[in-house]
């Protein structure tokens, strides 16, 4: 474990701490205000009974006025404290909805990063001589090449489903695994259009692919000639599932709930992995907040609740796709 996770571990460990005792000085106050009250009617019972006695319950009379002032006092001391202890626990819930919103931007910002690097892959990959051949020169032996060249990656990288070699009329000409989709045409997909239209790299957004059979992201670069001219186009498709590395690093209670959504608020991982690109969280006032633009970081309390949120800044030269990490604490 390096020094920052264990930082991480330490600061989590005391937010649950701080959470679980707020709710343990609720208690506490509770049995205060239950006592003084108690109290209260002992005194009031007590003078009753001194009053029937008469004169032999004088000093009865006498404790029973000393136990009500006790009691009024206790409940005076009681709401005082109660005041301190709400001052306390609001401040707490502050303490813990900046550390919950600082989860929330640490976890984009992660996932961008990781992200950034794949647009850089498929931005030096496209440069590569065996890539361009097999373009230009759509031989046996060239293609040969460039499957050799891509698998080569594939193996190495890990992360990626599937690497792609596509001519500019959309034809698959190489693939790094499934030799089934060469021959395939891509002409009418979106990445393929954008990426050759726009001159760069195009990154879709995360979907669930039958092909590869799983989620992934698409990552496409033209394909360049010495002139500059785009001669066809390279992409790939990231795995999903290595998201989940930085998602389950996350340290958060085990309550608690970790959201990336799109920009739409669709569910696109989340800590519990359950109702991907199902579940619509636009219901909730955090999730409404950052996609509307009105707010990229905070937080809100609903429903007894801390909601953070982080919009994604991008990184470098990967500008995002509009996602946004919510982070629900309860309090």
């Amino acid at each position: 474990m390096t020094k920052t996770q264990e930082k991480n571990l330490n600061v989590s460990t005391l937010m649950n701490e701080l959470k679980y005792q707020n709710k343990e000085m609720q208690t506490v106050m509770q049995k205060l205000q239950k006592i003084s009250l108690q109290s209260k009617i002992l005194a009031l019972n007590s003078g009753i009974e001194a009053a029937r006695a008469g004169e032999a319950g004088r000093g009865f009379s006498v404790v029973a006025k000393e136990i009500n002032k006790f009691a009024a006092a206790s409940m005076d001391a009681s709401k005082e404290s109660e005041e301190i202890i709400n001052s306390i626990q609001q401040k707490a819930n502050e303490i813990i909805a900046v550390r919950t919103v600082d989860i929330a931007f640490d976890t984009i910002d992660k996932i961008d990063r990781n992200l950034f690097e794949r647009n850089c892959d498929v931005q030096a990959w496209a440069t590569f001589d065996a890539v361009k051949n097999a373009v230009l020169d759509p031989t046996a032996e060239t293609k040969q090449a460039a499957q050799a060249l891509l698998k080569n990656i594939y193996e190495i990288y890990e992360v990626y489903f599937e690497l792609l070699v596509v001519d500019l009329n959309g034809s698959i000409l190489v693939t790094a695994k499934n030799q089934s989709e060469v021959g395939k045409s891509m002409a009418d997909r979106e990445w393929f259009k954008e990426t050759v239209a726009n001159n760069d790299v195009y990154v879709t957004d995360m979907y669930y692919s039958e092909v590869v059979q799983g989620y992934t992201m698409g990552y496409s670069c033209p394909i360049r000639d010495q002139f500059g001219n785009v001669i066809g186009v390279l992409s790939t498709r990231f795995n999903w599932d290595f998201i989940y590395d930085i998602i389950d690093n996350v340290k958060i209670d085990e309550h608690s709930n970790l959201y990336l959504i799109n920009k739409e608020g669709i569910v696109i991982a989340s800590k519990d992995r359950e109702n991907i690109l199902s579940k619509n969280l636009n219901n909730m006032k955090a999730v409404n907040q950052v996609i509307s633009g009105a707010d990229t970081r905070g937080y809100v309390i609903e429903n007894n609740q801390i909601c953070a949120y982080c919009l994604t800044e991008g990184y470098n030269a990967y500008k995002g796709k509009g996602w946004s990490v919510i982070v629900v604490e309860s309090i």
